[in-house]
């Protein structure tokens, strides 16, 4: 498929609308990265999702776009709920991979001489890499209620207060979801998990704050310059993983049975209506996998203070941390919009993009309501992560969307190839940056190269105002998987 692009200004794209395509696409980037973004197919998967039955307004993709399985990571997409569909790939398979973003009272001179010493403390107590499990072992019915209660599971347990839960999205559990409905494998992936970074793109940041860009927003974020906060990655891991690949399985054998009433243009794109039964159990599993990852969070963040305060033996009040948001980015939620002058109910699909809530939006927890939800952007572990606040531009543009991250530039091989005879870690410890991670693998396929400019990206939602930029982050001490 050529797909022609039109210039709209100087961060908006628009792919007109063609062929079977059911609505236009939407591409927030800028001249420089939209150079990167027409090098692989992730223009193409914007249109291909246009074409969907039940898509309402734009087929819509970030700046830190780039392909993905089905819907390219970046993607936004909102469905009507008689008409539409839900898709596994519009979602992901690490459904609710997300970011926690953690205050402290702390300053970066004080611990700076100590970040070795913290990283090596924090890797040996979260656990890391591919298959990592913990010390939670949860019988069936734990995991249960886990997939149902999410957040608040944990808290109940003694991981958190209850004042993080209002501070995390949806307060940390989605409703509806129905753990009867999960495969065995499933269940046994998701049984030892818990309080686990996984691998990837996961991690585990000490950050310090480098630059305020609001500073009365700041304020109401508790921000300031030379403070240290936490940041954590990650989502659901095998749980959520093995949630998708059973639902696509059961989508992609519907599909090319010819029982769906609608055709696909890429078989990786396996849908099903909203209303319908496969649609509505997908909705209530992939919402298991949305609670059993907040509760993942949660408990690594309490974790986290843990060891924090036994490596720098200091009390609770000296260390102050404090959950300023946790906030989802792979996830399809029913929401309310305003679509030509109505408010409708609409299943907006995010993958790899994050919700932007503008000041006195109703879903915001009180504590922020007067100045927007926390955005949490973070870049590549060599550079920068952001903090912004949520806009109004998003509910009018992009139903309450925006980015997620930097987005990939190179694959995780390319990465490996780029990366040979380096060492990564030399690098980035050059940088005053110390990293520890369960192997050399992952460092070179995470390498920053493998990243587009995370300051191009945060500056394309900020002039398209999707969100507003608050804050700046500079890592001190990574650990990955």
């Amino acid at each position: 498929m050529d797909i022609k692009l039109e210039k709209i200004d100087e961060y908006r794209w628009l792919i007109p609308k063609t062929g079977p395509m059911r609505v236009p696409g939407m591409v927030f980037s800028s001249a420089e990265l939209i150079k990167a973004v027409q090098e692989d197919q992730s223009l193409i998967q914007v249109a291909n999702v246009a074409t969907l039955p039940g898509i309402v307004g734009h087929s819509l993709a970030m700046p830190d776009i780039h392909w993905g399985y089905g819907f390219p990571i970046g993607g936004v997409a909102a469905f009507d709920l008689d008409e539409g569909i839900v898709s596994p790939g519009g979602v992901g398979y690490d459904i609710n991979c997300g970011c926690r973003l953690m205050t402290t009272l702390l300053r970066a001179d004080e611990i700076r001489p100590m970040i070795k010493d913290l990283v090596s403390a924090l890797f040996k107590d979260i656990p890391t890499g591919v298959g990592s499990t913990g010390p939670i072992h949860l019988s069936k019915k734990d995991e249960a209620k886990v997939a149902v209660e999410g957040a608040a599971w944990a808290v109940k347990n003694g991981f958190g207060a209850p004042e993080d839960l209002e501070r995390t999205e949806d307060h940390g559990t989605i409703e509806g979801a129905d753990p009867s409905l999960l495969s065995e494998r499933a269940v046994k992936r998701g049984k030892n998990q818990l309080g686990t970074l996984g691998s990837g793109n996961h991690f585990l940041e000490i950050q310090v704050v480098d630059h305020i860009y609001d500073p009365e927003k700041a304020r109401a974020y508790n921000l300031s310059e030379g403070q240290v906060t936490i940041f954590i990655h990650t989502g659901s891991r095998g749980f959520g993983h093995q949630i998708c690949d059973d639902f696509l399985k059961e989508m992609s054998k519907q599909a090319s049975d010819g029982k769906q009433p609608f055709e696909l243009p890429d078989r990786q794109l396996a849908c099903a209506l909203l209303k319908s039964d496969q649609g509505q159990r997908y909705l209530a599993a992939m919402a298991c996998a949305a609670n059993y990852a907040w509760a993942n969070r949660q408990i690594m963040m309490h974790w986290t203070r843990e060891t924090l305060l036994k490596a720098l033996s200091i009390s609770p009040e000296e260390l102050g941390m404090k959950l300023l948001y946790d906030v989802c980015h792979n996830i399809a939620k029913i929401e309310p919009h305003t679509v030509d002058g109505k408010q409708v109910m609409l299943c907006v699909h995010r993958k790899g993009a994050t919700r932007a809530l503008p000041a006195g939006h109703p879903l915001l927890p009180e504590v922020y309501r007067h100045v927007g939800q926390p955005v949490l952007i973070p870049g590549d572990m060599g550079t920068y992560s952001h903090v912004l606040s949520g806009a109004e531009g998003a509910m009018a543009q992009s139903f309450g969307s925006t980015c997620h991250g930097a987005g990939r530039v190179l694959s995780r091989s390319k990465a490996t190839k780029k990366a040979k005879g380096r060492a990564i870690h030399r690098e980035l410890e050059d940088k005053g940056i110390f990293v520890q991670s369960r192997g050399k693998r992952t460092l070179k396929e995470e390498m920053p190269e493998a990243y587009k400019d995370i300051s191009q990206v945060v500056q394309v939602v900020h002039e398209a105002g999707l969100a507003h930029k608050v804050a700046r982050l500079r890592p001190l001490g990574v650990i990955k998987g």
